[in-house]
C-alpha cells in the first residue's frame, strides 16, 4: 500500500527551450573572489512587507497569471486526502527502541528510500516495501554525537547526510551502509545541526548562520571546505530550501543559478550560489508573532504557459508567493503573487501538487488547500499522530541551550524534519509511527461518498469532475471529450443506484406528506442531472419506469417536470409520460399547468385531436391557439372561434408583427402568409356564420368597440414595416377607408373614439414616406363634428381630442381661420393657445386665459414666464406687458398680479440673468396695495427686496400708518431717531396692553441695536426717553399699575446691560412722575436691583473659589506624577542594546520614559529625538515615536502643543540620582504632562461647564419671551437654573 509515483507532466504544457549546458562545479570554485572576507548578507532594507530588494519587483494576480480558465467555485469536494500508516516502519521504529535501544525517532527523509533518525544516533534506513535495509550508526556514536537532529538525501539516492545535535555531520553510502566521512569542524562548536540539504555540495544551516561546505576527493582523500553564507548576527537562520529540478526540469533556465531560499527571523531571502554568490532578493516578515515558525516550500507551477518556480513562505497565518523567472538577458525577475490568508498560526508547508498546498497548524491539523481559488478543500486531524517536534535541537539543549530567546521560542513548534515531501506524498513522523498523505484519485473521491450513502454529494463533485472545475484532480485523462464520457458513464451509474435506494428507504407506513416530501427532495437531484447530461432517454426509459411502481414517486415524478418543461429545458416527452403527464394533470384538477406545459412542447408529438377536445372542454384558448398555429398552421380559426377580447388584439398583434402566440416566433417563410391572412380576415364584409341583421365589417366594427385606441395602435405599429410591399399598401388603404366607413358618422362612437382614429391618420399622413389618401373633407367634417356648437356634452373630452390631433400634425389638414374661429364659438381655449402660440401671438393668448374659467388663475405664471424665460423676444415680452396692465382693473388683481411679478420667494430656483428687470416705480406700486391688502406682510418684503426707493416708500407707509415698516425704513436709511421716535409714536395711538408690549418690545431690540454705535451720553438720552415715555401714565391708574411696573421692569433690564446703576437710579429718582409720589413706589425697583449685585456678588466669589481650587488639585497631581519613580521594562537601551549596569564606571546619563522604555542620553542625542528648549532639551521616546511613523529629527518647536501622545521622561544619573529644577515654573516636560493629564480628564471641568452656560445665555436678553426674576437680568436667578458641584475625579495612580 505504499508506492512513490510521479505525476506525468504534459510535454505540451512543460514545452522549455533548450539551453547549454552550464559550467562545471569546479570551474565556479576556482574563479578567483572578489573579496577576502566571507560573504556575509547584511540588512538591505527596512522591516516591513511592502520593501522587497530585488532586481526586478513586479505585482500581479496569482489567479490571473495562472493557465487555464476560471475555476468555478465547488461546493462539494469530498474527501481529498487519503491517509495510510506505515505499519511496517512504524513496527520496526518501536521494535528497535526495545531492542537495540535505538530511542526516539527524531527526522525523517524520503527519496527511494525512507530514512529515519534516531534520539540515540542511529538511522534507519527502509525500502519501498518497508523492509529494513541499513542500521546506520551506533549508540556509542549516539552518546558521542547526540541526537540525530538531520537527514537528507542526494538526488541519485546513493549518499545519505546525517546531521547530529551537537554539531558533526557524517556521509553514509546508501549502497553498502558505509560511513565515508564525518565533519566536526564545518562550523563553530557548540551548535546544534538543524538543516542540511543536498545539491552539488552540501548546505549546512547551524544555530546561528549557513554554511557552504564543497566535498572534494584528491588522489584518494577526501576533503571538506567550509565557507560561512549567513553570519546570523542580524537574526538566526531557521530554515533553508534549495530549489530542486526533477529529471523532467533537469535543462530549465533557472536551475544554473543553484537558488537557494533562507528564512531567519527577521527576512527572507533568494540567494543565486553559482556562477557566484548573489542576493537576489529580500523579503522582511513585517509585524508577526514571534513565537510562529517561517516555513518554505518550492514548487515549479505553469504560470501563462511557461513553467516557473514559485516559492511558497509564511510566518504565522499568511502565505506569500513568489514567482521566480529569468529574462533573456539573465536577471532573476521575482514577481510578488496574491497572497493567501488564514485563521490559524501555521507549523508547516508542503506542495503536493502545482496546485495544491497541504498545510498543518499549530493544533495538528492538515488543511489541503487549493491555491489559485484560494479555497479550503478538507481539514484532517493528526492528534493521534503524536507529531515528532524539533524544540530540543533550536533550544540547542545538548549543547548547554546557548541559543537566543527569539530562536529558542520559534522552536517551541518546530518540525521541520518531521514532515518531508516526495512525488506527490508527504509524509509525517510521530513518536510511534509514520504517517503518509497522498491524493485520492476522481473515482476514489466519488466511491468515497458513495460508501457513505451521500449520493447528492456524490453527484455533485462528479459533475465538478464532469465540467472540469474539481480542485485537487487526480488520474483524468487531459483531453475534454474522454474526460467528459468516462465520468458521464459513472454519473449514470450513481444515478440508477440513487433511484434503487430511494425506493428502498421510502417509508412504507406513515404520512402521505412524509412520504411526498422524501420523492420531493430526490426527484428534482435526479431529473437535473439527467438534463445536464443531455440523457432525457436515461429520465424517461430507465428512470420513470422504476419510480412508476410508486403511486407517489410517480405523482411526484409528474410534477416535476413542469418548472422544466416551463423554463424549455425539456421540450419533447415520449408518448407514454406524455399521456401520463396529461391524465395525472386533469385528475388533479391542474389545467392551468396543462396549458402552460402544452404551449412549450414540441406539438408533433401529442395526440391533436386529445389536446384539441381537452383544451375546448377546460377554456384552454391559450393551449388551442398554440395547437391550430403550430399543429396545423392555422392561424385563422383561432379568431373565428376562439379568441375574444383582449386576447385577439395581442393575437393580432403578434400575428402581423411576426411573433407567434403566446411565444416564440412564427416561421419566416410563413410570415408574409399570416399577414395577408390576418387582413383578409378583419376586411371581411360578413363573417362566416352572418346573421341578416348583422353590420357590414363585423371584426373591424367589435375591435373598435372593444378597445378603439389600443387596435388602432396594433394598426399602427403593423403599418411600420410596411415600405415596399405594394400589396401590403394596399391592405393599409383598404382598412384606412373602412375605418372610415364605419366610425364616420355613426352616433355608436363617442368623440373620443373618433379622436382617436383621425388622430391615428394624422399620425399617418405627417409621415415623409406617406402612401395614404384621405378625403380633406373628411377632416372638416370632423372639425364641425367635435366642434359643434349645439351640443354642449362632453366639452373637455372634445376639446382634448382635437388638442391631441393637432399637436401630432394635423393642423396641416385644416383651414386655420376657419379652425380658429369655430375653436372660439367652441369656447376651446387651448386650441386657440395651440394657433396663437404657432403664430407667436402671444399677447392673444392672454385673453384666452382670461376666457377660460378653468386656468385664470394661471395667467400670472403664464405671463411671469414669458417676461423671465429666454427664447422671447423683447417686441413680444412689451406687448404680452401693455396686454396685461390692459386687463388688470381693480387693485386687488393688480396686488395679486405684481405679487407674482415682483416678490423674490417666487424667482427662487430662476437663473438671475432670465429675471425680468423693471422699474422701482412698480416696486413701489406693490408695497402700496400690500399696505392695503397684506399689511402684516410689508415689512418683511421691504427686508427681501431691494428695488425701491427708500424716500418713496417712507411716504407710502407713513400715508398707511405702518410704524413698523416706517421705523424699518428710517433705521435702514440711518435715521435711528427719527425711528425711535415713530415707535414711540405708535404706542401713544394704541390704547391696548398688547399693543404696547409689542411696540416696546421692538423699541428695545431697536435700542440694543443702535447702542453699540453710540457714546455714552447717546445711550442714556435713547434709554431714559423710552423709559420716560413708559411711565408718562400715572401710576395711580391702578388697572394698569401692575402691567406698566412689570414694563418698567423689562426696560431697566435691558438698559443694564448700557447704562451704568447709579445713572439708572438718578434717572428714576429725577422723574416727575416718581418725584411727587411716595418711596414705596420706586422701593420694588431699587431692591431688586440690589438683590441682583448681591447675588451676582456671590455667584463670583464661589466661581472664584471653585477655579483656584481646581487648579490646585491639577497642580497637586501633577507634582505627583512628575516626581512618581519610573519602571524600565528592560535593562539595557533600546538603541544601543547594552545593559547600563555595566556601564556604572562612567557617568553616563540614563533617561527613561513613562512608557517603560530607557535610553542613553548620547544615544537619544545621536538619533536627533530631542527638542531644544531655552533651559534644556525636551526628549521624546524612540522607540514610540517610530512605530506612531513619525521621524524625531523632523519634529518641530510645537512638540509641546501635540505631545499628549508621547511619554514622560526622567533623566537620571548611573546611580539614580535625578536631576531636578529648582525653577518653580513649568518646563516643557512638565506641560507635556499636563497635557496628557487633561486627557486623561474624564468629563468636562467645573469651568467649562459655566462657561458654556454663560455662552448658551449669553445673546438671550430679557423680554417678553424670556422672562426673568424680578430685578436682576442674570441666567442665574432662572427659576430652573440648578448650579451642580461635582467633587474632582478621581485618577488612577
Amino acid at each position: 500500500f505504499f508506492s512513490f509515483t510521479k505525476n506525468n507532466i504534459d510535454d505540451k504544457e512543460f514545452d522549455i527551450p533548450q539551453v547549454d549546458t552550464p559550467p562545471t562545479l569546479e570551474s565556479i570554485l576556482n574563479e578567483p573572489e572578489d573579496e577576502d572576507e566571507p560573504f556575509i548578507l547584511e540588512d538591505t532594507c527596512l522591516l516591513n512587507t511592502e520593501n522587497i530588494d530585488a532586481h526586478s519587483c513586479e505585482t500581479s494576480s496569482l489567479a490571473s497569471s495562472d493557465s487555464g480558465d476560471l475555476e468555478m467555485n465547488a461546493t462539494v469536494h469530498g474527501s481529498v486526502l487519503r491517509r495510510n500508516v506505515l505499519k511496517g516502519i512504524s513496527a520496526q521504529i518501536v521494535s528497535a527502541a526495545d531492542k537495540v535501544d535505538a530511542g526516539l525517532p527524531t527526522a525523517i527523509t524520503v527519496s527511494n528510500v525512507i530514512a529515519v533518525g534516531t534520539s540515540h544516533g542511529l538511522v534507519l534506513v527502509f525500502d519501498q516495501n518497508q523492509a529494513l535495509r541499513l542500521c546506520l550508526g551506533t549508540t556509542a556514536t549516539g552518546a558521542e554525537y547526540g541526537a540525530v537532529s538531520a537527514l537528507s538525501i542526494n538526488h541519485d539516492c546513493t549518499r545519505l547526510l546525517c546531521g547530529f545535535a551537537k554539531g558533526q555531520i557524517t556521509m553514509w553510502d546508501l549502497a553498502n551502509g558505509k560511513l565515508l566521512r564525518t565533519i566536526t569542524d564545518a562550523h563553530p562548536p557548540g551548535t546544534a545541526i538543524l538543516h542540511v540539504k543536498v545539491l552539488h555540495c552540501v548546505d549546512v544551516c547551524t544555530l546561528h548562520a549557513l554554511f557552504l561546505l564543497t566535498t572534494r576527493r584528491v588522489m584518494g582523500m577526501r576533503t571538506c571546505e567550509s565557507r560561512c553564507l549567513f553570519s546570523g548576527s542580524k537574526g538566526e537562520v531557521c530554515c533553508v530550501e534549495p530549489l530542486h529540478a526533477g529529471l523532467e526540469l533537469k535543462d530549465h533556465p533557472i536551475s544554473q543559478y543553484s537558488l537557494l531560499a533562507m528564512a531567519s527571523l527577521t527576512k527572507i531571502l533568494l540567494i543565486g550560489l553559482k556562477p557566484s554568490l548573489k542576493v537576489w532578493m529580500t523579503f522582511p516578515y513585517g509585524k508577526t508573532d514571534p513565537a510562529s515558525v517561517p516555513l518554505l516550500a518550492w514548487q515549479f507551477v505553469a504560470v501563462q504557459k511557461t513553467i516557473n518556480p514559485v516559492l511558497a513562505f509564511c510566518r504565522g497565518d499568511t502565505i506569500h508567493f513568489l514567482l521566480v523567472k529569468k529574462d533573456e538577458s539573465g536577471t532573476i525577475h521575482v514577481i510578488k503573487q496574491r497572497q493567501l490568508q488564514l485563521n490559524c498560526d501555521l507549523i508547516s508547508l508542503s506542495w503536493i501538487n502545482p496546485r495544491t498546498l497541504v498545510l498543518m497548524d499549530s493544533t495538528e491539523k492538515l488543511r489541503v488547500v487549493d491555491r489559485p481559488s484560494q479555497e479550503e478543500l478538507e481539514t484532517v486531524d493528526m492528534a493521534e499522530l503524536q507529531l515528532v517536534y524539533n524544540s530540543s535541537h533550536f533550544k540547542s539543549l545538548a549543547t548547554g541551550g546557548n541559543v537566543s530567546q527569539a530562536l529558542a521560542l520559534v522552536g517551541e513548534k518546530t518540525c521541520y524534519q518531521s514532515v518531508c515531501s516526495y512525488a506527490g506524498q508527504i509524509m509525517y513522523l510521530g513518536t510511534k509511527s509514520v504517517h503518509i498523505m497522498t491524493l485520492r484519485n476522481w473515482r476514489e473521491r466519488v466511491d468515497h461518498l458513495l460508501k457513505q450513502e451521500k449520493f447528492m454529494e456524490a453527484l455533485s463533485l462528479a459533475w465538478s469532475f464532469h465540467e472540469g472545475t474539481a480542485k485537487a484532480v487526480l488520474g483524468q485523462s487531459f483531453y475534454p471529450a474522454k474526460r467528459k464520457g468516462v465520468v458521464a458513464d459513472k454519473m449514470v451509474e450513481i444515478l440508477l443506484q440513487y433511484v434503487d435506494r430511494s425506493l428502498k428507504k421510502c417509508p412504507e407506513q406513515g404520512k402521505i406528506q412524509v412520504m411526498e416530501q422524501h420523492f420531493q427532495d430526490i426527484v428534482p437531484v435526479m431529473v437535473d442531472y439527467c438534463l445536464l447530461l443531455q440523457r432525457t432517454d436515461l429520465l424517461f426509459n430507465q428512470i420513470y419506469p422504476r419510480l412508476v411502481e410508486n403511486s407517489v414517486a410517480r405523482g411526484v415524478f409528474l410534477e416535476s417536470l413542469e418548472p422544466y418543461i416551463l423554463s424549455e429545458r425539456i421540450g419533447c416527452l415520449t408518448a407514454a409520460v406524455m399521456r401520463d403527464l396529461l391524465s395525472y394533470f386533469q385528475e388533479n384538477g391542474m389545467m392551468d399547468s396543462v396549458e402552460g406545459c402544452l404551449v412549450h412542447m414540441d406539438i408533433t408529438n401529442l395526440d391533436i385531436q386529445q389536446v384539441v377536445q381537452m383544451c375546448w372542454d377546460n377554456q384552454l384558448y391559450d393551449a388551442m391557439i398554440y395547437v391550430f398555429n403550430s399543429g396545423m398552421n392555422d392561424y385563422i380559426s383561432p379568431m373565428e372561434h376562439v379568441v375574444m377580447g383582449n386576447k385577439m388584439l395581442v393575437y393580432i398583434s403578434c400575428c402581423l408583427a411576426g411573433r407567434a402566440y403566446p411565444l416564440g416566433d412564427i416561421p419566416e417563410d410563413l410570415v408574409p402568409q399570416v399577414k395577408n391572412q390576418v387582413f383578409e380576415f378583419l376586411i371581411r364584409l360578413h363573417s362566416v356564420e352572418a346573421a341578416q341583421e348583422e353590420e357590414v365589417y363585423p371584426y373591424i366594427r367589435t375591435l373598435l368597440h372593444f378597445d378603439t385606441r389600443e387596435f388602432l395602435n396594433v394598426l399602427a405599429l403593423t403599418f411600420e414595416d410596411f415600405k415596399n410591399d405594394k400589396q401590403a399598401l394596399e391592405y393599409q388603404q383598404r382598412i384606412v377607408d373602412i375605418l372610415l366607413k364605419v366610425m364616420v358618422d355613426n352616433s355608436d362612437f363617442t368623440p373620443s373614439q373618433v379622436g382617436c382614429l383621425f388622430t391615428f391618420l394624422a399620425r399617418q399622413l405627417a409621415k415623409p414616406d406617406n402612401t395614404l389618401f384621405v378625403n380633406r373633407k373628411l377632416f372638416d367634417q370632423v372639425l364641425e363634428f367635435l366642434c359643434s356648437p349645439d351640443d354642449d356634452s362632453r366639452h373637455t373630452e372634445r376639446q382634448q381630442v382635437l388638442l391631441e390631433l393637432l399637436q401630432v400634425g394635423g393642423v396641416v389638414q385644416f383651414d386655420e381661420e376657419r379652425l380658429l374661429d369655430l375653436a372660439e364659438k367652441a369656447e376651446f381655449y387651448q386650441i386657440c393657445e395651440f394657433m396663437y402660440d404657432r403664430k407667436h401671438l402671444y399677447n392673444k393668448i392672454v385673453d384666452c386665459y382670461l376666457k377660460d374659467p378653468l386656468r385664470k388663475e394661471e395667467l400670472f405664471n403664464y405671463i411671469h414666464n414669458i417676461l423671465s424665460m429666454p427664447g422671447y423676444s423683447s417686441e413680444e415680452k412689451q406687448l404680452v406687458w401693455v396686454k396685461a396692465l390692459q386687463h388688470v382693473k381693480d387693485d386687488y388683481l393688480a396686488f395679486q398680479f405684481l405679487k407674482c411679478l415682483l416678490n423674490p420667494s417666487f424667482r427662487e430656483g430662476l437663473n438671475p440673468q432670465t429675471v425680468l428687470r423693471l422699474g422701482p416705480d412698480l416696486h413701489e406700486l406693490l408695497v402700496d396695495l400690500q399696505c392695503q391688502f397684506s399689511p402684516q406682510q410689508v415689512t418683511a418684503f421691504l427686508k427681501t427686496s431691494q428695488d425701491y426707493r427708500l424716500e418713496e416708500a417712507i411716504q407710502i407707509t407713513e400715508k398707511h400708518k405702518l410704524h413698523e415698516a416706517t421705523a424699518y425704513l428710517l433705521e435702514k436709511k440711518g435715521d435711528v431717531q427719527g425711528a425711535f421716535e415713530v415707535l414711540l409714536q405708535s404706542d401713544e395711538v394704541q390704547s391696548l396692553l398688547r399693543r404696547v408690549e409689542e411696540a416696546l418690545h421692538d423699541i428695545i431690540a431697536l435700542c440694543q441695536r443702535s447702542s453699540h454705535g453710540l457714546n455714552q451720553q447717546q445711550r442714556e438720552k435713547h434709554w431714559c426717553i423710552m423709559n420716560l415715555a413708559k411711565c408718562s401714565v400715572s401710576p395711580d391708574c391702578f388697572s394698569l399699575s401692575s402691567a406698566l411696573k412689570e414694563l418698567t421692569m423689562k426696560v431697566l433690564n435691558s438698559m443694564s446691560s448700557f447704562i451704568a446703576p447709579p445713572a439708572i437710579i438718578q434717572r428714576i429718582l429725577q422723574d416727575p412722575v416718581y418725584g411727587k409720589g411716595k418711596l414705596a413706589e420706586i422701593q420694588g425697583l431699587i431692591l431688586g436691583m440690589l438683590e441682583t449685585f448681591n447675588y451676582e456678588q456671590t455667584l463670583l466669589e464661589t466661581t472664584t473659589n471653585l477655579l483656584n481650587s481646581d487648579l490646585h488639585w491639577s497642580l497637586s497631581h501633577l507634582r505627583k506624577a512628575v516626581s512618581r519613580g519610573l519602571h524600565p521594562r528592560q535593562y539595557h537601551c533600546n538603541i544601543c542594546l547594552q545593559q547600563y549596569k555595566r556601564r556604572q564606571e562612567s557617568e553616563e546619563e540614563i533617561i527613561i520614559f513613562s512608557c517603560g522604555h530607557l535610553y542613553h542620553c548620547q544615544c537619544l542625542q545621536r538619533k536627533e529625538v530631542g527638542v531644544l528648549s531655552e533651559r534644556q532639551y525636551s526628549w521624546s521616546c524612540y522607540k514610540c515615536t517610530s512605530n506612531q511613523g513619525s521621524r524625531p529629527a523632523d519634529r518641530s518647536s510645537e512638540e509641546s502643543s501635540r505631545s499628549r501622545s508621547t511619554s514622560l521622561a526622567q533623566v537620571s544619573r548611573s546611580h539614580f540620582t535625578i536631576n531636578m529644577l529648582s525653577e518653580a515654573t513649568l518646563d516643557a516636560q512638565q506641560t507635556q504632562a499636563w497635557d496628557h493629564f487633561r486627557t486623561l480628564y474624564r468629563g468636562p471641568s467645573r469651568l467649562a461647564v459655566l462657561t458654556e452656560l454663560t455662552h448658551s445665555h449669553g445673546n438671550e436678553r430679557p423680554g417678553l419671551s424670556n422672562p426673568v426674576h424680578p430685578g436682576t437680568g442674570s441666567i442665574y436667578h432662572s427659576e430652573n437654573f440648578q448650579l451642580k458641584l461635582s467633587p474632582p475625579p478621581l485618577v488612577e495612580e
